[in-house]
């Protein structure tokens, strides 16, 4: 109780009690819904309203003007609205909500065109990480027919734009550049595949429609296509970079500002819903998989969420294989918001155009400083530390921690990323702008 009251002291009471916060209806909006429907809002003193929004731009719009106090989002948007990629504002995240969570989803017109050129094992059955090497082919004959070939993605700055170009990249498939500079923000520039935004839910919908001819999202809507037996998931992020970052939980600057106290206090309620979502090896998903079936959240059948968030993945009906790190959400450090993670968006925006004009290594770490800021989450760690409700051992070591993670070698086209060294990481791509490249 010492403890406790003492840590409540150091905290300080909200600036602010009565809050909204913005989501989208993804899986991994779950720390929201959990940190909600447990009370943790609520033992931090907080009465927070969850409201669902259209789309990723609406959602950081509202943010933007105020009408949000936060929202679930998407890794890049932070980061692309304080350099000013779209709307320019300063936005910052303390919390990272997840690692993997994604996949790539063709329509079985296609996945039949693939197949030929997919690897079989013994069993039959194709032979998982499915390359992009795979749908070369397929765009090869649309291109030769003077077709383009469509696929969707759910915003520019989105982890899905740039996981999908990442893994269409490593098969040799251009997806086009960026050029804002010169007002040109569709990025097909040089493009043999044209991708395309699409709301996350929408997207078998627009599949189905034969608008696109596949896309990269978030759960349940690949195991959707799944269910409605129009489409194949591929691939899942977690097999074109093993434990990627994926949402964060932003606010503004100015917000931050005026509130840190609340700030703090939410991101510590976040932290406990993550540890619940991963407790006893993933014992409480079946309970997390019923709250975000609800109308309120997500909105999908729980069989269909249950797919992924439950330790497996189906890929071609009936074929369901077990990944239980598909969706994690605080396993492996998934809540500390790594400098290292910010600047690996970076550096695919610098690679598709986004950044149009060649930057230095300290512009990179700068921004990512700007943005990502461990020094709140640390406060909201040692806090639930000292109140007995989480382990230092649970945390990184934050008398230690650079916020760099050591090299990373977990790619699909087995590239090393160094976060501290941005522009040699550039160099190292066949497909995309180099360092000093401008279009």
């Amino acid at each position: 109780m010492l403890a406790m009251s003492t840590a409540q002291a150091a905290v300080g009471e909200p600036e602010k009690e009565d809050l909204k916060f913005g989501f989208i209806k993804l899986t991994d909006m779950a720390p929201l819904a959990i940190a909600y429907e447990k009370g943790y809002f609520e033992d931090e003193g907080l009465y927070v309203q969850l409201e669902a929004q259209a789309n990723w731009k609406v959602l950081l719009d509202r943010v933007i003007d105020g009408e949000l106090d936060g929202a679930h989002m998407l890794a890049g948007q932070p980061l692309g609205a304080t350099i000013g990629y779209g709307t320019q504002a300063h936005i910052i995240t303390a919390f990272s909500m997840d690692l993997n969570g994604n996949a790539i989803t063709v329509s079985n017109d296609i996945w039949e065109q693939m197949k030929p050129h997919v690897p079989m094992g013994a069993d039959g059955k194709p032979v998982h990480p499915i390359k992009a090497d795979a749908l070369k082919p397929v765009v090869d004959s649309f291109q030769a027919q003077g077709k383009p070939f469509n696929m969707g993605m759910v915003f520019p700055v989105s982890t899905h734009n740039y996981e999908l170009r990442y893994w269409l990249a490593a098969g040799g498939i251009h997806p086009g550049y960026y050029a804002p500079h010169k007002g040109d923000t569709a990025g097909q520039i040089d493009a043999d595949a044209l991708l395309s935004v699409t709301p996350p839910p929408q997207m078998p919908s627009t599949m189905e429609a034969g608008t696109i001819y596949g896309y990269c999202v978030g759960e349940p809507w690949n195991q959707q296509a799944v269910f409605k037996g129009i489409g194949v998931p591929v691939v899942t992020d977690y097999e074109i970079w093993k434990d990627n970052p994926e949402k964060v939980f932003g606010v503004s600057k100015g917000w931050a500002d005026e509130n840190p106290n609340t700030h703090i206090r939410v991101v510590k309620a976040m932290i406990r819903a993550a540890k619940w979502l991963d407790d006893n090896n993933n014992g409480n998903r079946p309970e997390a998989v019923e709250i975000l079936s609800r109308s309120d959240y997500v909105g999908a059948d729980y069989d269909v969420i249950a797919n992924s968030m439950t330790g497996t993945f189906e890929y071609e009906k009936g074929d369901k294989r077990a990944v239980p790190d598909f969706n994690v959400f605080f396993r492996h450090n998934a809540t500390y918001p790594y400098y290292s993670d910010a600047i690996w968006y970076l550096t695919q925006m610098r690679r598709w155009g986004q950044i149009a004009e060649p930057k230095s290594d300290d512009w990179f770490m700068d921004t990512a400083k700007k943005v990502y800021r461990p020094d709140i989450y640390a406060t909201a760690a040692k806090e639930l530390i000292a109140e007995g409700k989480l382990e230092a051992s649970e945390f990184p070591d934050f008398a230690s921690e650079t916020g760099y993670k050591a090299p990373q070698t977990h790619f699909i086209d087995n590239i090393t990323y160094d976060g501290t060294k941005p522009n040699e990481y550039l160099t190292k791509f066949k497909i995309g702008l180099k360092p000093d490249t401008t279009l």
